[in-house]
């Protein structure tokens, strides 16, 4: 599990005041055509730093992400996927290149972009409804007007029942759907996403699977999904990036084009077979 899966926060990003008026400074308002890339990753490096030594994570990546798509990231264990993410969320910094959202570059934590983890990491004593609005309180948001929001948000993913309910209350599949909506009260541009599904049983990971296309259908957010899963992966996405073993380069890029909505049958088909060994065959997993 990576750095960013200990940090269990599947909250809007933008929570260091002194950050993020700075880069609320930096920015300002920009008018972005629907066409322009969401976001740019340009000659994107990140190496570590130690007392007698260096790790080399990512090396001179580029690429862009559509706005409203849905991008994953694969690739072997340890291989900069998370740094990559957290680079992207402007938690970390990049050691070169350039990341851009809607044309400025990331210097910190934007409250535009929500970010999800592996851990749902709700608060304890606070019900499900009060997680939710958890952000909004950071942001020193009109909770009156946001509470029907959130009621929408629970609703809409079968939550609304377990409102009053405490977190150890809950499944494992009910959690990160709470810290989903959590991660969607602020109404985020972007949604940032490191391997939400791998603690969850296969049944549980499939529903999660379907809610997530549901979510994303709705909304259409643009998303940057990391996952270890090459099938989860061709079912989400309309684009898939391997990355390659530590330092991570780009070694495969690949359009995935499948009628949406998707229902699981379609992992099935031939044609979602052939993309999964085309994935396969990029990061050298043998089948079987």
């Amino acid at each position: 599990m990576g750095q960013g899966a200990r940090l269990g926060q599947a909250l809007p990003l933008g929570l260091n005041p002194i950050r993020e008026k700075l880069t609320d400074a930096v920015e300002g308002p920009r008018r972005q055509s629907p066409n322009d890339p969401h976001v740019v990753i340009a000659d994107l490096s990140k190496t570590y730093e130690l007392k007698d030594d260096s790790i080399e994570s990512i090396r001179r990546v580029s690429f862009e992400v559509e706005r409203g798509g849905f991008l994953s990231i694969l690739g072997p264990s340890g291989c900069g996927k998370s740094t990559f993410l957290m680079i992207l969320a402007g938690i970390i910094p990049a050691s070169s290149g350039v990341v851009k959202i809607d044309s400025t570059p990331v210097i910190g934590p934007r409250r535009e972009t929500s970010l999800v983890f592996q851990v749902p990491a709700l608060f304890p004593w606070r019900s499900v409804l009060g997680n939710v609005l958890f952000p909004i309180e950071i942001f020193k948001g009109d909770l009156k007007r946001h509470h029907d929001k959130a009621l929408a948000l629970l609703d809409m993913t079968v939550l609304a029942d377990f409102k009053d309910r405490l977190p150890e209350q809950l499944s494992g599949g009910m959690a990160q759907r709470v810290s989903l909506c959590r991660a969607l009260i602020t109404d985020p541009e972007l949604l940032l996403m490191d391997e939400p599904f791998s603690a969850l049983d296969a049944l549980t990971r499939d529903e999660m699977t379907l809610e997530l296309q549901h979510i994303w259908e709705k909304f259409r957010k643009t998303v940057v999904f990391v996952t270890h899963s090459i099938r989860e992966a061709v079912f989400l996405s309309d684009r898939v990036i391997v990355f390659s073993p530590r330092p991570a380069v780009i070694g495969c890029d690949l359009r995935i084009d499948l009628p949406r909505p998707r229902k699981l049958e379609i992992q099935e088909t031939a044609e979602f077979n052939r993309y999964c060994a085309e994935i396969r065959a990029s990061i050298g997993v043998r089948s079987g």
